[in-house]
């Protein structure tokens, strides 16, 4: 056992676990497919001319034509089809929810009620051309034009590739000590298990033409008046900086902490060294609370609830989420509206809910995480001329245009899904645009 933090009849510890049962936990929740299960699943395909699940695919892969190069043998190709398109595809193929995308539209579908899995494919190939170091594109000629990107996430990093490939110099500027944004900081371990989210960085920076400045942060050491004024172009892909807060308690109370930094100290931690309740309530109703609630149950937590202040078909989280919650032993319970924590000894102890209105309910609970949602913090911007802002979001146009000429935004601090191939393809927009712009090109 690890150490233990003690409140009257409860605690909270590190090592709950031994090495060998949580290694088990946090490995790969979806295993590779062999090569002949690969070959097996891509005959299922029917190769449909006017595909929906490309319609489906917020990044527009072509899945027909590289689910024929996986059963033709032509890993190398598939991957390049799926990567040009996304060039996050290895990591999309992991946490993407393909259950409400592309294998939601596959025709199988609706006749098998069993699609064909998109997801697991596209890993198989990507996988293929990452694990050999095979970078699949090169740059074209220098244009002598150079951009900043500000946020090293999904949305900025596949925006600097493009526009690389596109033969511009990017120069990345990152508030973290890590590029990555959510991949690196933000995702369940058991989805990108391992160094993945690095290695994947390593393989993207493989084009070329791309810089990444660490403990960059905007509002702090830079302004986005003086990136426009020593770049030619600016895009934005600030993420999401801030967490909503809920107070329940008029003072703090230890084991109560926002969930997104208990995800943030998994992925950065080794699995040992991390605290869990006994008792740990998650409180909120989308992935996130999920992707704490389940690596709580993991991590060596004996009983984790998630609490929902309102009905399941309400809840954010897929189904998919929600149903692999309840199998891995997690009590989802809707109608909970948390009115406040109680505590022993500056220690949380429980939580008070309003139960649909059938009267107080005390929940006990060692540990509380709160998911109760993200922002985006708008404040970085307020220093000089800003891009406008509505309902506390960039205002961005169909090419990720702001108000401001040559600034660009995506990802999740503009209007749109908070997904990551959302973001990707915002990214990857806006860096079409901005070559258009600079080159006077279509």
């Amino acid at each position: 056992m690890g150490e233990t933090i003690q409140a009257p009849g409860l605690r909270i510890a590190c090592g709950r676990l031994d090495a060998g049962t949580l290694a088990a936990n946090f490995a790969d929740a979806h295993p590779p497919l062999s090569d002949s299960q690969a070959r097996i699943e891509a005959d299922r395909c029917y190769y449909c001319y006017d595909a929906p699940c490309i319609e489906a695919c917020p990044t527009g892969i072509d899945i027909p034509s590289f689910i024929a190069k996986i059963a033709d043998g032509n890993l190398r190709g598939s991957a390049e089809t799926i990567l040009s398109a996304n060039i996050f595809g290895g990591a999309c193929a992991r946490v993407c929810p393909t259950e409400i995308l592309c294998e939601q539209a596959c025709v199988r579908t609706a006749q098998e009620s069993k699609p064909v899995t998109i997801g697991l494919l596209q890993r198989h190939a990507t996988d293929f051309l990452m694990h050999r170091g095979l970078h699949p594109f090169a740059r074209a000629p220098e244009t002598g034009r150079h951009v900043a990107v500000v946020g090293a996430g999904p949305a900025g990093l596949s925006c600097a590739h493009r526009l690389a490939m596109l033969g511009h110099r990017v120069t990345v500027y990152e508030a973290r000590p890590k590029a990555g944004g959510l991949n690196e900081y933000g995702v369940a371990a058991y989805k990108l298990a391992g160094d993945f989210a690095q290695d994947e960085l390593d393989f993207i920076l493989r084009i070329g033409g791309i810089t990444i400045l660490h403990d960059r942060r905007l509002g702090r050491d830079v302004t986005l008046a003086s990136l426009r004024a020593t770049h030619d172009a600016v895009f934005l892909g600030l993420g999401h900086q801030a967490v909503r807060v809920l107070s329940l308690s008029p003072e703090p109370l230890a084991g109560v902490m926002d969930a997104v930094g208990f995800i943030e100290g998994l992925r950065q931690t080794a699995k040992s060294g991390v605290a869990v309740g006994a008792r740990v309530v998650v409180v909120g109703g989308g992935n996130t609370a999920i992707d704490a609630a389940m690596q709580a149950k993991r991590l060596g937590a004996s009983e984790v609830t998630i609490a929902y202040r309102r009905g399941a078909e309400h809840m954010s989280a897929t189904g998919f989420e929600q149903d692999w919650a309840r199998r891995s032993g997690i009590r989802i319970r809707t109608w909970c509206a948390p009115k406040a924590l109680l505590g022993e000894g500056g220690s949380v102890s429980a939580i008070l809910f309003e139960d649909g209105g059938d009267g107080p309910l005390v929940e006990p609970a060692d540990m509380v995480l709160l998911a109760v949602g993200q922002l985006f913090d708008a404040t970085p911007l307020q220093e000089g001329l800003a891009p406008a802002i509505a309902q506390g979001r960039i205002v961005v146009d169909a090419h990720g245009l702001t108000s401001l000429p040559m600034v660009y935004a995506g990802g999740d601090c503009t209007p749109g899904t908070d997904l990551t191939v959302s973001a990707v393809q915002d990214g990857k927009v806006a860096a079409l645009s901005i070559h258009a712009a600079l080159t006077g090109s279509v």
